[in-house]
Formats: structure tokens, sequence, C-alpha cells
């Protein structure tokens, strides 16, 4: 029995192990896809595969020039990637501090009706804009590098601010906590492959901060007036009034239906009725 038991425990750990290369494997290319670091990782694959075939039929030399490759493919791994390994450490440090957002329903519809008015307005003049909306994880970096607002968020303001040839015009509104906290700032630019090249640095930095944060983004195109939302990397293109609302509804509305899910024993006890 104690060797069935060691055998068992010894089993699970190797499926554990497995298991876990396999998720991280996974992670990683995820975290690549659509970038020039996706071909540069096939192209190491590529290397190894070529050292491994060498290696098995015998050619001594190409096997020691592939040797040659890989001991130093560490370093120089660490400078090819080190954009990305300092974004996948920066996403990690940001899920293990992790802050709730509180929004309630009142300072939601706000903030929806002033987007509402800014993004229409500037939609069919053809005002380019870029404004990020946080989510859980912080943009305090980005946040810094603006030129500090901090005033309640209005149609008429964000629309100001975004005229042309105005100081504040050039770069990201930052809206934190239901307040324009900044306006004029620097977002990452995304090196994503998968954005159409018809899209300018507005939408490759909105879909740069996706990819670093959880937060929302609105791109409103100078070229065609068209309104884009990014979240989580993705780039939700031609959104008309009814998506959008719909959509920032969704995002930041709490609805009776959420409110039973997230507080079930509350919602009986306020009926009055028994678990």
């Amino acid at each position: 029995m104690e060797i069935w038991a060691y055998m068992t425990s010894s089993n699970l750990v190797h499926i554990l192990d497995v298991l876990i290369i396999w998720f991280l494997l996974y992670k990683v290319i995820t975290f690549v896809e659509g970038t020039r670091a996706l071909q540069i990782l096939l192209g190491v694959g590529a290397i190894i595969l070529i050292k491994v075939v060498a290696w098995y039929v015998g050619l001594v030399v190409v096997s020691w020039l592939m040797d040659q490759l890989i001991t130093w493919a560490p370093i120089a791994l660490v400078v090819i990637f080190q954009q990305e390994i300092r974004r996948g450490l920066e996403n990690l440090g940001r899920r293990l501090t992790v802050r709730r957002r509180h929004l309630d329903n009142e300072q939601a519809r706000e903030l929806i009706k002033g987007l509402d008015m800014a993004l229409e307005y500037m939609s069919k003049r053809r005002i380019g804009a870029l404004i990020t909306i946080n989510g859980k994880d912080s943009l305090d970096e980005y946040i810094k590098t603006g030129i500090s607002l901090d005033a309640v968020v209005t149609g008429q303001l964000l629309i100001n601010i975004f005229i042309p040839n105005t100081p504040l015009h050039d770069g990201a509104v930052i809206i934190n906590d239901d307040k324009i906290a900044v306006a004029a700032a620097y977002l990452p630019l995304s090196d994503s492959t998968r954005i159409p090249k018809e899209l300018g640095t507005r939408h490759r930095a909105a879909v740069g901060i996706s990819e670093a944060t959880d937060a929302v983004t609105v791109v409103v195109s100078e070229e065609t007036g068209e309104i884009s939302i990014t979240q989580r990397g993705d780039l939700l293109r031609n959104m008309d009034r009814d998506s959008y609302l719909n959509f920032f509804e969704k995002q930041w509305v709490e609805t009776s239906q959420k409110n039973s899910k997230k507080w079930p024993i509350v919602n009986f006890l306020i009926r009055g009725k028994k678990l």
C-alpha cells in the first residue's frame, strides 16, 4: 500500500508539473501573439530543432554552432525581449496589487452622458480624441505623464480639450474614478501586427494601454470620425451610438440582475425569503 501511495503521489506530481509547463507556454504564446516577438520565438524554436536534427544525424560542426547559439541565446533574448519582459512583470505586479474600483450608478450614468455628448460632437466634426477610463488596475504611471485637471467629467470639457491647436489636445485624457485626472498624457504604443495599417498613433496607444491594463479606451479618428473602443487587447471598430452606449452600460452600470448574482443572501433577506 505504501509503495502504491508513493507511486500515485509521484504520478500526480509529474502530471501537475507537465500541466504547469503547458499553462506557462500557453500564456507566453498568447502574450506574444500578434507581435514581432512571436516571430523571434519561432526562430529560436527553429534553432533548437536544427540542433536536435544535427545531433541525431551526426553533423558535428552544425551541432557545435547550434550549441554556441543556444549558450548565448538567454542573454540575447533578454536584450531583444526587454520591453515584453517589462510589460509582463508590470502586468503581474498590477494583478498582485489589484484595487477595487467603485462607481455607483449615478456616477456611471453621468460619466456615460458626458462621453456620449463629446463623442457625438467630435465624431461628426472629425475631431481626433483619445480617452482612457480606469478599471481595477492603477493608471498612476500614465497619469504622471499628463497635465493635472482633477475636473468633473462633462461633454463640454472633453470637447474643449480636444479642439485642434489647443494646448491640451495632443495626447490622452485619463478619467480616474469618475474625474478627469489629466489631459495630454502619454500612453504606451502597441507593436501588435494585428492593428490595421491605416490606423495611426492614437489607435496604437489605445491598444497599448489595453494590453498593459484593464482600462477602457475610446478613440475618435481624425480622418474618418470613426469611434473605436479598446479593452484587454481587443479593438472594437465602427461603434455607432447604440453600440458604445450599450458597451458603457454593461461596463459600469450595475443592474438588479448583476446584484442578485453578487449578493444572493442579501437579496433573499431583503425580499423576505428564507434560504
